[in-house]
């Protein structure tokens, strides 16, 4: 007898579909949550501990998010695709800079990666959507009210 599994829209592909585009979006959201750190780390400046203090609630948030796209992955049968070799290769986030130790310089560069993934993430509520997955749909959606509010934090802070 086969094991029930979740049904996706009329379209057999919507499955395969819906796994690429949370598996793609998990490359990214780790990606995000590694850049983060990476400037809370190495922060300098007038408003090193306010901007310290803030980047550690947004880390929690995206690994929060990670967890809750990969559970969805296999939910519907897949692969949740989150290794460091498979992030490097398949993030669509810029690189972030290394070199920089600016608090304005982090968050110009923070601001960046924010913004592109949740424009991404908007388009892919809509993909999800159009595939059968309401429920990859909501969890996106929770993710890019979540994305836009760190970047509002993050733009508050810039001069």
């Amino acid at each position: 007898m086969a094991t029930p599994s979740i049904s996706l829209g009329k379209d057999g592909n919507a499955r395969k579909v819906v796994i690429d585009i949370l598996n793609a979006r998990l490359a990214d959201a780790i990606d995000l949550a590694l850049i983060t750190k990476q400037a809370h780390w190495n922060l300098k400046g007038p408003d090193f501990i306010a901007i310290h203090e803030m980047l550690d609630p947004m880390r929690a948030s995206l690994d929060t998010h990670v967890d809750v796209i990969a559970e969805r992955v296999a939910q519907l049968d897949g692969i949740a695709l989150g290794t460091s070799q498979i992030v490097a290769k398949q993030t669509t986030l810029d690189a972030y800079p290394t070199d920089i130790r600016k608090t304005n310089d982090h968050l110009t560069e923070l601001a960046k990666r924010y913004a592109a993934l949740a424009n991404q993430v908007r388009e892919d509520i809509d993909a999800t959507d159009e595939a059968g997955d309401a429920d990859a749909a909501d969890i996106l959606t929770a993710f890019s009210r979540d994305l836009d509010k760190n970047l509002w934090f993050i733009k508050s802070h810039l001069e």
